[in-house]
């Protein structure tokens, strides 16, 4: 359990350990602190859909990972967010795609893949959430081929919240930039000729006219 709160929080940091926050349904939050290399270690395992296991004072607390933060200046942990869950109780998670395969669109060289998201949104009990979801991409064959939400396969214990119908690979044509048309440049027609007096030829000289 953890007792400094705000700044103070800066003596655990430099203790080896990180604070931390535990929260749940009908729960009251619970201030903690783990030992960072220990947590990173098994954050790289569990990622926010692994279900982790806190003993706290001999009591087991049955986790997701909701949040981290980072200070990406000193590449440090700075705090986490726990969410207790109930192991029968269903809950929400964003899992992670996997592109597996090579399409053959790309080893005829016909086109170029374009992946549009990586991630989703499922609903499972927690102990039933997957690390990541597998797409098969290699039967992309042609360019305009592509894999929708609604093909992606899953274990019936899980539920796809994300819009079935939103693209997540396809297959575009190449890009083919047009060399620039050269310009012409246009020749203005030629100017009457002035002559020696500064007039145009042709011009009709009027004669004096006698006083």
């Amino acid at each position: 359990m953890r007792t400094l709160v705000g700044k103070k929080v800066k003596s655990i940091r430099l203790d080896g350990k990180t604070p931390a926050t535990i929260y749940g349904k009908e729960k009251e939050n619970l201030s903690i602190s783990v030992p960072t290399d220990t947590f990173l270690q098994l954050y790289k395992e569990a990622g926010k859909t692994g279900l982790i296991e806190l003993i706290i004072g001999g009591n087991k607390h049955p986790v997701l990972v909701e949040a981290i933060q980072i200070d990406h200046i000193h590449n440090t942990l700075l705090n986490i967010e726990f969410h207790e869950v109930n192991l029968k109780e269903k809950v929400h998670a964003t899992v992670s795609l996997e592109m597996v395969g090579e399409p053959t669109a790309i080893t005829e060289k016909l086109g170029v893949l374009l992946t549009l998201i990586d991630q989703i949104e499922v609903e499972a009990l927690p102990t039933d959430l997957p690390e990541k979801i597998e797409v098969d991409i290699s039967g992309l064959a042609a360019v305009n081929d592509q894999i929708t939400v609604g093909d992606i396969k899953v274990p019936d214990s899980v539920t796809i919240l994300t819009d079935k119908d939103i693209m997540i690979a396809k297959i575009s044509a190449f890009i083919v930039e047009k060399e620039p048309e050269p310009v012409v440049a246009e020749v203005a027609p030629e100017t009457a000729t002035a002559t020696e007096e500064g007039k145009p030829e042709g011009t009709k000289e009027e004669p004096a006219k006698e006083e």
